[in-house]
């Protein structure tokens, strides 16, 4: 009898160690992150080369861009992504052409000089929202948003933009 409640036991804290984590992480992923989400387009925002060219580091920027410039443009496990400059034809707006891909923009030259970095971060901790911008904003590859933050600069003048808001851009198509 006591080899059973021993066993019943263990058995029961091993279970609740498997559920615990479950509704941990079943309430990380229902986190509202609307917070972060603008309803209305902020005006005067500037393009992602302009961004590049005269944003200063920590300074307050309003850049317009499309998600996209790598075949994988997200970071796994965190609201951040790569964003390209508007002027730019993503590969399906190009007659004739089939890449699988086209929010990699594997047809402009020059990417990179083209091509920021943007991280959604929690205006209270500073800390990079930890969910994917695909399930946390509902963000898709070549959406157009107007993103709001910090520009933090490297020394080799690369920028990312410490998001506090974001907006989406309605999709005119719906290809989604």
């Amino acid at each position: 009898m006591n080899r059973l409640v021993v066993f019943l036991s263990v058995i029961a804290s091993l279970a609740t160690a498997v559920v615990v984590p479950r509704v941990v992480v079943a309430r990380e992923a229902g986190k509202d992150e609307s917070k972060y989400l603008l309803k209305e387009e902020p005006k005067d925002a500037m393009g992602v080369i302009d961004a590049r060219a005269k944003a200063k580091d920590k300074g307050d920027v309003l850049v317009v861009g499309r998600i996209g410039g790598r075949k994988n443009p997200w970071v796994k496990g965190a609201a951040a992504f790569s964003l390209v400059d508007t002027s730019l034809k993503a590969c399906n707006e190009r007659p004739g052409d089939t890449c699988p891909t086209p929010w990699d923009f594997c047809c402009e030259g020059n990417l990179p000089k083209q091509t920021l970095f943007v991280t959604v971060v929690d205006e209270k901790t500073g800390q990079t929202v930890k969910q994917d911008a695909r399930e946390a904003l509902k963000l898709h590859e070549l959406d157009t948003v107007v993103v709001q933050g910090k520009a933090r600069r490297d020394k080799k003048g690369n920028v990312t933009i410490a998001a506090s808001k974001i907006y989406v851009r309605p999709d005119k198509e719906a290809t989604k």
